[in-house]
């Protein structure tokens, strides 16, 4: 389905020979988790590529990272899920030891 929503202009992910580019696999996650929730109908497509380029345009962070806040946004603005409940999670991952990152 990806194909049918607008990944092009300031959203545009990183790509390589046309290919979706992740350095980590936090990365894909954070982007299957992102279109998961989209197919679902949780969110319309064109809120949370704002809120993407948004982030971007703060130019705080990696592509990815801006990506993570702005689903993380997203979730918490339509009560879908609290900022703090999003925290903790991370916390939590986090503190797991190296291997268990998946």
């Amino acid at each position: 389905m990806t194909a049918a929503l607008d990944l092009a202009g300031p959203a545009t992910p990183p790509r390589r020979n046309g290919e979706l580019v992740f350095a980590a696999p936090w990365e894909s996650r954070v982007f299957g988790v992102t279109m998961a929730l989209h197919e679902a109908g949780r969110f319309a497509w064109e809120e949370f590529r704002q809120r993407l380029i948004a982030e971007i345009g703060a130019g705080e962070r990696p592509y990815w990272a801006s990506w993570a806040v702005a689903l993380e946004k997203l979730l918490a603005a339509n009560v879908l899920c609290a900022s703090g409940e999003i925290a903790a999670r991370v916390r939590q991952l986090e503190a797991r030891p190296a291997g268990h990152d998946h």
